[in-house]
């Protein structure tokens, strides 16, 4: 007994409001063995007589015992003690008289349950299911209470049994449902009904059997909500999330019944927004079933309108120098946030033509608040109606600029607002388009010095403007933006000093950072008439409340270093890099959330890109913080329903439902800083190459583990990234360090090519391992890492041609249309794109290991055969045709074994209708010609007339074309080169000189020019022309490429060219004929090739 009362005072202990006593208890908790807490804890959920707080505490920490610990905790039990805690349970929910440690318990006997389940589906406690069934027929509405509140926590309760109760369970939630005297049973009812329909999500006969339910869950929602009860609302917002076809055949009342509620002044904002959260999440996971009841759909528009005009007056708004954080929980930011979504999901076809009328109503509102909305409407709906409002983009500028003006700020802001998202939405036509009008009208809003909110987000919409605008469109303006931002700054300035406000400010010195971004070396001139000033904030502005201004200034003056260049900034390097250094050394006495540190490693950054190898020297005093931002490691939490209720969003905690009442909790404050640390490491090592090898090892033992680095997608790419980059760094330590390192990554790497869940990431991780192979080069990888790799291609490729079939089956659904066609076309260009990708990594195999490794490619070579197909799409054709030539170009001659299956393609191809496959063939054909072997001979030569037929045919050298004309042009002289045997050459190199240079593939240009070479070195009699007639033609060619960078100066080829350029020279007369039929690029591209060279 008195280790019950000790028990229980631990137990109040353990809810003390006294860290320290509360600490101290929990670990004398945790130090009692589960065999002897778990008496206790049922002892005192027991204890009628104890206080209902530490009878509620003992049944919330026996339930995350049985949750956390189950498998290692209960079998060790002994049996009577299991028997023993089932019964408890039962009795105890039984025996309680009050509500809330009724449904404490329920939840406990819930976990059990749970638990209680076999992997063959038996449920282990079969007095739980009798019980229920007992206690859902009780007239004590106490125990039908805790029923469904057990059934609503653990819907997969009956195990294997669940379908041969299936009519028994329908039976049991209608009669609950329709129970008029107890609301909290129809509450509770409605949502183990959608709990259930949760669990089924993929049950399609199970879903259809329980749509009769679906009335009866919206007649408890609306009930609910009038009772101030949002939990069935919350349930109905799961289901348009996770289950959208259920409520297919009741769409329609589910739509209105949501547009009642959110259209009910009298409810809660909390109840209205989440009514309108349910059409808004069916926009996004149901949008073609939406589009067929426009109807309905219509009238939600003037319901989010009406919540952007929820907003309060505030005299003191315009002038407010802190920035509040959006309200989430604002009707305002509610409905534009859901205005965005719609548009997006439902698509601009859709939208724009139902709420344009409404906004230029708005438009012409006596009332601010009706502008205010009305220009926010337009901002939302930017991304979701591009298409749409590109079209009338010009009368819809127009119609924003003259906002610029309102009389009222708040509008004004609003107008701003709207250009600055027109800026990102519609860049970069946007910025070549309205250049003029835009630049003038926020420049004059950006004098407005009596309501500084105005001005600072007119700055804000300048920078937007300026960071997409094309250079050659921002240059012209650059005296008077230049003029005005450095006169505000001034005024800003004076005004810090005086007033200490500062809004403004930081807003002007991004402005001047974006313009300087922009203009690049075109900013020089007004380098001088900036830097003093920005070095002075950076020197000077050291109080807490200004380190958002000190960071966005640092941020200023590197991207104004990078801007200018080298030699303008030197000047102020040593005092910049000094200023940087105190901060640094400051650094630890940073807060974390201080927000110079992400603006402090990105500066570094830039500085390390301005310096080059001067900036190895700082390395030391860099890397320290660089590092510890880095490793940041973010807190984490498994939860379960229960416990989520305690911990607020606002805190900076985002949650992803796992389902099973579990949901996974991550603090998000840092993970930004720690991805832009993790990009910095790879700048750094980009930069700096063997400068960086000092920081390769700990840099390398950070970033591989965070290629499983799921909370965010930027620190995998980073992580990715780095690996080819960091082996690089590391060649100077010599082959066994190198192999070292590789051999730590390579394992993750494979892995994660097998296990990323987004295909942007998984698309860098497959592009960084195939330049790693390349770095590494023949025997990288050992027999289990190809066996790995091969398994994982071999699964990607399965998965492709899955999908394909799956977008097919989906243009079959009746809610089929041509915004689904949409969406289905970027699911193929996604799929293509990490088919390009598989595509490199079999590149870099070939290339590394040549024919040694095609027993090892012979597991993918039926799907790559399926690729090439006539039947399949032209990118699986383009595709399948470059892995092939890959096949020949490094593993021939034995490549020919498989000829059966590319051959033909391959020369069908070279006149497919679409020009990447043309493409993809004819540079088969030439690197057969150039490394095939004997066996290709006859192909040369039946290819020869079909590349000729492209080359000649009358559209070859429009833009589409261009760049499969040229490999065909190239695959010609391949041929000429190394099969002369299969050619004619006095008939065709006159047919091929005439079709040089080629401009566009730079690759094939070197190989045509070096061809070219070799026919004039040995004086070839066909390409000279009698008595050197051709050489004007030849040097035409020759400027007309280097003019065109086709050939580089490094290329060996640029020699040759120069010494034939030269021997012309020599020859006098006909010199002065070349040059003068040569343009004036042409004539300089001549002179800087015989200088260069």
């Amino acid at each position: 007994m008195a280790e019950q009362q000790q028990f229980c005072a631990l137990l109040n202990q353990l809810m003390s409001p006294d860290n320290a006593l509360r600490k101290q208890a929990e670990e004398t908790y945790e130090g009692i063995p589960s065999q002897v807490k778990i008496p206790f804890l049922l002892e005192s959920i027991r204890n009628a007589a104890a206080a209902e707080e530490a009878r509620q505490m003992a049944a919330v920490l026996l339930r995350r015992l049985m949750s956390s610990s189950f498998d290692e905790v209960y079998p060790a039990l002994p049996p009577d003690l299991q028997t023993g805690i089932k019964n408890e349970i039962l009795l105890s929910i039984q025996m309680e008289t009050t509500s809330s440690m009724r449904r404490k318990i329920c939840d406990l006997a819930a976990e059990v349950a749970r638990n209680m389940l076999d992997d063959d589906g038996n449920n282990q406690w079969p007095e739980v299911l009798k019980f229920l069934f007992e206690s859902v027929s009780s007239q004590n509405v106490g125990l039908r209470e805790a029923a469904l509140h057990i059934f609503w926590n653990f819907p997969g309760i009956f195990g294997n049994q669940q379908q041969h109760y299936l009519d028994v369970i329908k039976r049991m939630l209608v009669q609950c449902m329709q129970d008029q005297e107890n609301f909290q049973i129809r509450t509770l009812s409605a949502r183990a009904t959608a709990s259930f329909v949760l669990a089924n999500e993929h049950s399609v006969p199970v879903l259809k059997h329980f749509s009769d339910l679906l009335p009866g869950v919206l007649q408890a929602t609306a009930d609910a909500c009038y009772q101030n009860d949002d939990s069935v609302l919350k349930s109905l917002v799961e289901i348009a999330e996770t289950v959208p076809k259920y409520l297919r055949p009741h769409l329609e009342p589910t739509l209105q019944l949501c547009l009642k509620l959110c259209g009910d002044t009298n409810l809660g904002n909390m109840q209205r927004q989440l009514s309108l959260e349910v059409i808004v999440t069916l926009s996004e996971t149901a949008s073609a079933m939406l589009r067929k009841h426009t109807n309905i759909v219509t009238l939600t528009f003037p319901q989010m309108l009406a919540m952007m005009v929820d907003l309060e007056d505030d005299d003191d708004w315009a002038v407010a120098d802190e920035l509040e954080d959006d309200d989430f929980d604002s009707n305002a930011v509610a409905g534009e946030s859901a205005l965005d979504r719609v548009a997006c999901g439902l698509g601009g076809k859709l939208v724009l033509p139902m709420i344009k009328e409404h906004i230029m109503q708005m438009l012409q509102n006596p009332d601010w608040k009706y502008r205010h909305a009305g220009l926010m409407a337009l901002s939302a709906i930017g991304e979701g109606c591009h298409q749409q409002m590109e079209g009338i983009l010009n009368e819809i500028v127009n119609l924003v600029l003259l906002f610029l003006q309102d009389p009222h700020p708040r509008v004004r802001y609003a107008a701003c607002n709207a250009v600055g998202q027109m800026a990102t939405d519609f860049a970069p036509g946007f910025q070549k388009k309205f250049h003029e009008k835009v630049i003038g009208a926020l420049l004059q809003t950006m004098e407005d010095q009596a309501n500084p909110r105005v001005q600072a987000h007119a700055a804000a919409a300048l920078i937007n403007f300026t960071e997409d605008c094309p250079k050659s469109q921002l240059v012209p303006y650059l005296d008077n933006l230049v003029k005005h931002l450095h006169a505000i700054m001034v005024v800003k300035l004076q005004e810090l000093i005086q007033k200490g406000t500062k809004l403004v400010l930081e807003q002007v010195v991004t402005s001047i950072a974006s313009v300087a971004d922009t203009a690049e070396e075109k900013f020089v001139p007004y380098y001088d008439l900036f830097m003093p000033s920005l070095k002075h904030i950076v020197e000077n502005a050291v109080q807490k409340e200004l380190r958002l201004l000190r960071g966005k200034t640092i941020e200023c003056i590197s991207l104004i270093g990078l801007a200018v260049g080298k030699d303008k900034f030197m000047q102020d390097a040593s005092d910049v890099m000094q200023l940087l250094l105190k901060t640094q050394t400051d650094f630890s006495d940073l807060e974390d959330d201080d927000p110079q540190i992400s603006y402090m490693i990105s500066a570094w950054a830039r500085m390390c890109k301005i310096l080059g190898k001067e900036f190895q020297q700082y390395l030391p005093v860099v890397m320290g913080p660089l590092m510890k931002t880095a490793s940041i490691k973010p807190e984490v939490a498994l939860l379960d329903t229960q416990d989520m209720e305690s911990i607020n969003e606002d805190d900076g905690w985002e949650f992803v439902n796992l389902g099973d009442q579990q949901s996974f909790g991550i603090k998000t404050a840092g993970l930004e800083e720690k991805a832009t640390a993790c990009q910095m490491l790879v700048c750094y090592a980009k930069e700096l190459k063997e400068g960086f090898v000092e920081y390769t090892e700990q840099v390398v033992k950070l970033m591989v583990p965070l290629l499983k680095f799921y909370f965010h997608d930027g620190v995998r790419v980073a992580a990715a990234e780095s690996m080819p980059l960091l082996l690089d760094c590391a060649r100077v330590r010599g082959p066994e360090y190198l192999t070292q390192m590789w051999h730590f990554m390579c394992d993750a790497l494979i892995k994660a090519i097998g296990t990323e869940p987004d295909s942007d990431v998984l698309s860098e991780v497959m592009h960084s391992f195939a330049k790693c192979i390349e770095v590494m080069g023949d025997g990288c990888l050992n027999n289990e890492h190809l066996e790995e790799l091969g398994g994982i291609l071999k699964g990607k490729l399965e998965e492709h041609f899955k999908n394909q079939e799956l977008r097919q089956v989906k243009r079959q659904d009746e809610d089929y249309d041509e915004q689904v066609e949409e969406s289905l076309q970027d699911e193929n260009d996604n799929d293509v794109y990490i088919l390009t990708k598989v595509s490199d990594i079999l590149h870099s195999v070939f290339g590394s290991y040549g024919e040694k490794v095609l027993p090892w490619f012979e597991q993918l070579l039926p799907l790559i055969v399926n690729l090439i197909c006539p039947q399949r799409p032209w990118s699986d054709r383009q595709w399948g045709l470059c892995i092939f030539d890959d096949v020949i170009e490094h593993c021939s001659p034995s490549s020919f074994k498989y000829g059966e299956y590319f051959l033909r393609p391959m020369l069908q191809s070279v006149c497919d209708n679409t020009p990447e496959v043309r493409q993809a063939a004819a540079y088969g054909i030439g690197v057969m010609a150039q490394f095939g072997g004997e066996n290709y001979r006859p192909f040369c030569t039946e290819a020869l007339p079909l590349l000729v037929g492209v080359i000649q045919a009358p559209d070859s050298k429009t833009k589409e074309n261009v760049h499969a004309t040229e490999n065909c042009v190239s695959a010609v002289g391949k041929i000429m080169k190394y099969r002369p045997e299969c050619v004619n050459l006095n008939e065709v190199l006159p047919h091929w000189l005439s079709w040089l240079p080629l401009h566009e593939d730079k690759e094939e240009a070197v190989h045509t020019f070096s061809y070219l070479c070799d026919l004039i070195e040995s004086n070839n009699p066909v390409v000279l022309g009698p008595n050197n007639t051709n050489l004007p033609r030849i040097m035409s060619i020759i400027a007309d490429g280097i003019a065109h960078e086709a050939v580089k100066q490094e290329d060996g080829c640029s020699k040759r060219l120069a010494n034939v350029v030269r021997q012309v020279q020599n020859s006098g007369v006909l010199w002065t004929e070349c040059i003068s039929q040569l343009n004036e690029a042409q004539q300089k591209a001549v002179q800087d090739l015989l200088n260069a060279a």
